[in-house]
């Protein structure tokens, strides 16, 4: 049995939160972008974040957000990371961290090695790089995957997650191939797009793990 953390991200409903915890997600995500299918406001982020224990911790992911809808969001729902999943700077998740005390993930969009390359500049900035498909409609939930292989001899201070096109049929394969200390889903567990299934959460969650 593999030790790999497991994030399951846009949940929208507390069954949804229930299904996660209960598979033994180490992370839940939530969405406040409003172009997501998986979008929460402020308000129903808070709510279900309060259905969390505390041995799992909350994602908040956001998409560029100003630093007053920033700081709002922290106020309300209290994240224990956020994920920046937009074009944000290092110096915007080093100021971040910095004021708030709160974890700062990174999602970047990989194409090929020079992308991870690239990655270099968010070491010392983020907490965790969350290697994901390149942006197409939405920077994220696209059910997209990429080469894996311009993982396999990837090294960095960084702890890093793997993210994109993951289903339970494809993880076990992507963690043995790459090595990914994290793997995160969000529409490879879902029925139709913003709508999770706690049948495909469990096997996830079981898949990454075996």
């Amino acid at each position: 049995m593999t030790d790999t953390l497991v994030k399951i991200c846009g949940l929208s409903t507390p069954e949804t939160v229930a299904a996660a915890v209960r598979a033994g997600a180490d992370y839940v995500g939530l969405v406040h972008f409003a172009k997501s299918p998986r979008h929460l406001s402020l308000a129903e982020a808070a709510r279900l974040r309060g259905l969390v224990p505390p041995q799992v911790k909350v994602v908040l992911l956001m998409v560029n957000p100003s630093p007053a809808e920033l700081a709002d969001a922290v106020r309300e729902v209290r994240p224990d990371v956020v994920q920046f999943h937009g074009s944000e700077t290092p110096e915007t998740l080093t100021r971040f961290r910095a004021d708030t005390g709160i974890a700062a993930w990174r999602a970047l969009g990989v194409r090929d090695a020079g992308s991870l390359a690239d990655a270099a500049r968010f070491h010392g900035a983020a907490d965790m790089l969350l290697f994901d498909a390149p942006a197409s409609g939405l920077p994220g939930g696209n059910g997209t995957r990429f080469d894996w292989d311009v993982l396999k001899a990837y090294k960095a201070p960084t702890p890093w997650g793997l993210a994109g096109g993951l289903t339970p049929a494809n993880v076990g394969d992507a963690i043995r191939l790459t090595g990914a200390p994290m793997v995160d889903t969000s529409s490879g567990v879902e029925s139709a797009p913003g709508l999770k299934d706690v049948d495909k959460i469990a096997a996830f969650c079981k898949a990454a793990r075996v």
